[in-house]
């Protein structure tokens, strides 16, 4: 997917360089259609410069940063030596993720879906998560829930999240806590099965959250939490414990959460 529009000053595009010249290099930009800019030879490298050719070559993919935009002269002053390694670190990664989900979209829809028609569905991408390979992300963790707020229709909504499921590739972290359980009421062994069906969640947790809770030694129990972001699953792993030691006090046992284990080794 190519943008109609123009780059914004400060900007940081991709972009392919198509001619050198003793005074500056031509670059086509990837992320933009039918537009090309021009790096000033005294902003392609620190320092004075004997030859532009001994900096960049043709074909070579640059990260410029865009200093002016002239849409009356269809003109875009661009700089190479103003990007630093990691900015162009970031933005080549970004780029290559754009077109990754470029090549979901194409999934999704159908190889003969209209220009109209694939503009409509990435524009409601764009604007429910900032960008079309964020879209599938969030798409492939969350399911339905993703897109909810968006005016796709529900079949859309459904080849969308199909695909993002089949072709994302999610980062997930594991994190891991303890609770120790005790009981010395009637309830009894009964009430320690109930409060590890609390810490389980009774089917209550997120449908991206994987979480497992598995004895260790008495009275200590492990529970693991795989989630997509540590936010939730630390979240996942403190909301587990809270109802672990909650349903043994309300049989009259005794609950606590730690993060360390604390029995021999198994």
């Amino acid at each position: 997917m190519k943008y109609s529009g123009w780059p914004d000053p400060g900007e940081l595009v991709v972009g392919k360089i198509d001619e050198i010249e003793d005074f500056g290099v031509f670059v086509d930009l990837e992320e933009y259609r039918d537009k090309r800019g021009l790096i000033h030879i005294s902003e392609v490298a620190s320092g004075w410069i004997k030859n532009v050719r001994d900096h960049v070559r043709e074909g070579q993919i640059v990260v410029c940063k865009v200093l002016d935009v002239d849409e009356s002269h269809e003109q875009i002053d661009l700089s190479l030596k103003d990007v630093n390694d990691h900015q162009r670190s970031d933005k080549i990664q970004e780029w290559k993720n754009e077109q990754k989900a470029d090549n979901w979209m194409a999934l999704a829809l159908g190889e003969d879906v209209d220009d109209e028609s694939y503009t409509a569905v990435a524009n409601e991408l764009i604007g429910a998560q900032g960008s079309l390979y964020e879209g599938f992300k969030q798409a492939a963790i969350h399911g339905e829930a993703a897109l909810e707020e968006t005016d796709l229709s529900d079949d859309e909504i459904e080849s969308l999240v199909e695909t993002a499921r089949e072709n994302v590739s999610v980062p997930y972290v594991n994190v891991t806590g303890y609770v120790d359980l005790e009981n010395a009421s009637p309830s009894g062994v009964d009430g320690i099965r109930k409060a590890l069906s609390a810490a389980e969640g009774n089917g209550e947790v997120p449908e991206e959250v994987d979480l497992e809770v598995s004895y260790v030694g008495a009275p200590e129990y492990r529970i693991k939490v795989k989630a997509p972001n540590y936010k939730t699953a630390e979240s996942q792993l403190e909301e587990s414990a809270r109802r672990a030691v909650a349903a043994i006090e309300d049989q009259g046992g005794m609950g606590e959460y730690h993060r360390e284990r604390r029995t021999d080794d198994e």
